[in-house]
């Protein structure tokens, strides 16, 4: 097919609700590491990943090579029947994960994943209610677009999952107290405790949340807000779970998994995306005694699949081997000098912020009013296009630019990444400096 034959045919068969990235659609033909090919043959650096999905690089031979391989010796399974591929990733898992979990149940997808977690949390407790975040994001499915913090992902809601109430986020550049993050002593962390108290029976069966708050525009609270937050969920009966869908697997640098980041030894830890380096995967895991809370019979027909958990495994296998959590923290530094220094030059950059290889720039009109600049933000994405670099968008006004391209990036990359992203600054401030002359 052509492109123009695939973008008609994508509006005509598909559900119109399926938003796409620019104004002419990008149909991809093919990628290869940290790069990607549309179908006429333009070659793209992917400072995406796809949507924070491909950790390894694209199309990795040293995890397609073991997908191949168990394409031709089995495919299918389900949970019915063991075999070596589920149990060798579930036992990686086991090793990696932090405090006591070890136990896992796969899904295909990090929506699944958190319904499976809550289920899960309301079952051991004997609690119904959750606590979530004002600018998180869970889902699509009726439970997760409740649990989500964005009326803009909530508009095909017409009623929400009972149970669930938000408290504040720890969003600092525009901190809910008007207050600066050296004064004003993690207040955001102690609202949970006023929501508990004030919209729920007062007992809780969990608090679940994302380390780094990936669709709300890489939000990073401060050091001490999930401590703060633990303890409180602790008082309260609740289970503590760690959304990992978007920053596990080494992305944030160092630790495995976003919450380490934050010294806190979660209950139950939920994961997707980049976990099988694009293959649909999800996984929940937990501590023993949580996991034997489900009652009755269960199953997943296509969860632990066998291809998909080879997959897994070696895009695990291949983080620990070259150490690419070190690499994320190593080029992940190296990468935010160079954002600071855009932000120098360049006026419309608000804030930076995030960790490792997740890392976002907040787009404002006015730095000091921080008028939300989302027009601008989708301008910046065009001319980075133009000019070959795929980035990605978030936030609730959609002014923010999320970063999160493989782990296994050079420096050379970030170096041509910043080139681009400088000229694609100047390019969308041009027509507004040109107005105002």
């Amino acid at each position: 097919m052509t492109k123009d034959e695939i973008i008609r045919k994508h509006k005509q068969y598909l559900f119109p609700s399926i938003s796409t990235y620019f104004t002419d659609p990008l149909v991809t033909d093919h990628a290869s590491m940290q790069y990607l090919w549309d179908v006429e043959g333009k070659k793209y650096l992917d400072f995406f990943g796809g949507i924070v999905t491909i950790s390894v690089g694209h199309t990795n031979p040293r995890v397609t090579s073991k997908v191949k391989a168990q394409i031709d010796k089995i495919t299918h399974a389900s949970t019915l029947f063991p075999n070596e591929a589920i149990v060798a990733l579930a036992e990686k898992i086991a090793q990696i994960t932090p405090g006591e979990i070890s136990q896992s149940f796969f899904t295909n997808s990090g929506t699944e994943a958190n319904e499976t977690a809550i289920q899960l949390a309301r079952i051991h407790t004997g609690n119904y209610e959750v606590v979530a975040l004002r600018h998180g994001y869970s889902g699509r499915s009726q439970l997760a677009q409740s649990l989500t913090g964005h009326g803009t992902w909530r508009k095909s809601l017409p009623s929400g999952a009972h149970g669930i109430v938000h408290a504040l986020n720890p969003y600092c550049y525009r901190c809910p107290f008007g207050m600066k993050p050296t004064e004003c002593g993690v207040e955001c962390a102690k609202d949970v405790e006023a929501v508990i108290q004030t919209t729920t029976s007062g007992q809780i069966a969990a608090f679940i949340a994302e380390p780094i708050q990936g669709v709300g525009g890489f939000i990073t609270p401060p050091k001490e807000y999930f401590k703060i937050v633990f303890n409180i969920v602790k008082q309260y009966g609740g289970l503590f779970i760690a959304d990992e869908v978007q920053t596990a697997w080494g992305r944030t640098g160092k630790k495995w998994f976003g919450i380490e980041q934050w010294e806190v030894y979660p209950d139950i830890i939920t994961s997707a995306k980049g976990m099988a380096n694009g293959m649909p995967v999800g996984l929940t895991a937990t501590k023993p005694d949580i996991a034997a809370s489900f009652k009755g019979l269960q199953i997943s027909t296509f969860g632990g699949n066998p291809v998909v958990s080879v997959a897994a495994k070696a895009t695990i296998d291949l983080i620990e081997e070259d150490r690419l959590m070190d690499n994320a923290e190593v080029v992940g530094n190296y990468f935010r000098q160079g954002l600071e220094a855009l932000k120098d030059k360049h006026d419309l950059i608000g804030d930076v912020r995030g960790m490792g290889l997740m890392q976002a720039l907040e787009f404002v009109k006015d730095r000091k009013t921080k008028e939300v600049a989302p027009q601008e933000t989708t301008q910046f994405m065009e001319e980075c296009r133009k000019r070959g670099l795929l980035v990605g968008k978030g936030g609730l006004y959609a002014n923010v630019i999320r970063m999160s391209p493989p782990l296994n990036i050079a420096k050379s990359d970030v170096d041509e990444a910043i080139r681009i992203m400088d000229e694609a600054l100047s390019a969308v401030r041009e027509p507004a400096a040109a107005a105002a002359r």
